[in-house]
């Protein structure tokens, strides 16, 4: 028997580094597992991928910042699986623009705000009413340790970081006692496809107090308990999973 057996999960940004191994994970511990991902390659591959595990995977081209895209993306999901018990919200991400507040171009913060903030509080949205009706579950925001310590260069994404430490908390608050916890991970450097485009290597970064990056599947394993009832006491938390990097 798999963790998830009998599950059924939204995963975004599923079709690259975390969201990727944690599509593969997901359906490989019984989830049926819905991607939500705007770039329809790697969505394809990814739901591929997870099927070729041995699991049940289907691919929604989305772009999470849209409210009726989130809102259809969603409901397809759910016709298609008949219910909803995990969400994980992991699309997001810096680009190499995002820097110092005085010196980034504003359409970069915007940038950043709807695709981590505003992309986690629409999914969160239309998500809720379906975990609701299902009997409760799981969901699993994707912070950063750049919310949790003081970091330079990316004031955008350590500020839309931060917000979802506050509003994963709020959640936590008002859906904990309907039977549906509200979850952070707060990943430290990770090698992604996205994190090596902007230069991270595999040696240990002075940044983060000599810590090895971490792998996807490494994050994907805190997310995979997270969505599982062995996680049924934990609600309202933040949780690191950086190597340490946060203790520095």
């Amino acid at each position: 028997m798999g963790s998830l057996d009998g599950k059924r999960a939204i995963i975004t940004g599923g079709g690259n580094g975390i969201g990727a191994a944690a599509a593969i994970l997901f359906a490989q511990e019984g989830a049926e597992v819905a991607i939500l991902e705007i770039d329809r390659a790697a969505g394809e591959r990814s739901a591929a991928a997870a099927e070729a595990a041995g699991g049940t995977c289907l691919f929604i081209e989305c772009d999470i910042a849209q409210p009726e895209a989130v809102e259809a993306a969603v409901g397809q999901a759910v016709e298609r699986f008949g219910g909803l018990n995990v969400l994980y919200n992991n699309a997001g991400g810096a680009t190499a623009h995002d820097g110092s507040l005085v010196d980034m171009p504003l359409e970069e913060f915007w940038r950043t705000i709807s695709v981590d903030l505003y992309g986690s509080f629409l999914t969160g949205r239309f998500a809720l009413p379906h975990i609701k009706a299902s009997g409760g579950g799981s969901i699993i925001n994707t912070t950063s340790i750049r919310a949790m310590k003081g970091t330079s260069g990316a004031d955008a994404y350590s500020a839309a970081k931060g917000g979802i430490v506050a509003l994963t908390k709020a959640m936590a608050l008002q859906w904990g006692p309907q039977g549906i916890r509200v979850n952070a991970i707060a990943p430290g450097p990770v090698l992604t496809e996205r994190t090596r485009g902007l230069g991270m290597t595999e040696e240990p970064g002075a940044q983060w107090g000599g810590v090895r990056p971490g792998q996807p599947e490494e994050v994907a394993a805190m997310a995979l308990f997270l969505a599982s009832d062995a996680a049924a006491y934990v609600n309202g938390a933040i949780i690191p999973v950086d190597g340490g990097a946060a203790a520095f």
